[in-house]
């Protein structure tokens, strides 16, 4: 007896897959067979990715960073970052609205680095020009000044800052002495690492600190009462610009 085979299918023309097959067949070793070949579940070709409902970057094609980030050229860098959070949050579904406001982005921050070194460049020479362009004893009192790595401005500088917050704390038990003979034996120290002798070291760092006491004693009752502290003395006061005489003493001067 010949195989009878009834296959059932649907003929809609949205179907993208297999739809469920039935075979029934018939042979001399068995009577009657039923086989299910594949059951599957139907899937319209609208299953595929679709990004229809994922708004689309109006300004992707625009060539100008600016125009496309929405920003103005002396934007600064913050409002550049803050533009290209915003667009993102809308449009980063859309992988290719996405690239375009980060590549956008990307030639802003290059721009900004090229404009902050131009800048950078023009300051030191103008700076070179005016001290050029100085009187003789400017250029005179130049030539005692150097400026240190910052590494050791830090550190001098907070050795002056803890001396001085020190003299503040214990400005109500004891006056400042102790503290200004600390600051002007650190100044003479580092004076002498650059002068090579203790006696020269020593008269510089003694100027700095009677010209820094000088200074102080005519700079205070100048200062309104309100932005002192009522129990700031003047003596306390006075030792507080004497420190800032030592650092910068034994800091810049060569």
């Amino acid at each position: 007896m010949l195989p009878i085979t009834s296959t059932l299918a649907p003929t809609s023309p949205i179907m993208n897959a297999q739809s469920p097959c039935i075979s029934i067949s018939a042979n001399s070793k068995s009577p009657s067979t039923v086989r299910v070949l594949s059951f599957r579940s139907p899937r319209c070709a609208g299953d595929s990715r679709y990004e229809g409902n994922t708004p689309t970057f109006p300004r992707i094609n625009v060539q100008d960073p600016y125009r496309r980030l929405g920003v103005s050229r002396d934007a600064s860098e913050k409002e550049i970052w803050s533009s290209r959070n915003f667009l993102l949050a809308q449009y980063a579904p859309y992988e290719r609205s996405a690239e375009s406001i980060e590549l956008a982005f990307e030639k802003l921050l290059m721009d900004s680095f090229v404009r902050t070194k131009k800048r950078k460049i023009n300051l030191k020479s103008m700076l070179k020009k005016q001290v050029q362009e100085s009187p003789p004893w400017f250029k005179n009192l130049l030539g005692f000044v150097e400026v240190p790595p910052t590494v050791i401005i830090l550190r001098r500088l907070f050795l002056f800052a803890f001396i001085a917050g020190w003299s503040i704390m214990n400005s109500a038990e004891t006056g400042p002495a102790f503290q200004v003979a600390i600051s002007l034996g650190a100044c003479v120290y580092f004076l002498n690492g650059k002068k090579k002798s203790l006696a020269k070291a020593s008269m510089i760092g003694l100027g700095l600190l009677v010209a820094g006491w000088i200074c102080g004693s005519f700079l205070v009752p100048a200062i309104p009462a309100a932005l002192l502290h009522p129990s700031w003395t003047l003596e306390l006061i006075t030792s507080l610009v004497a420190y800032v005489f030592l650092f910068l003493g034994c800091t810049f001067l060569k």
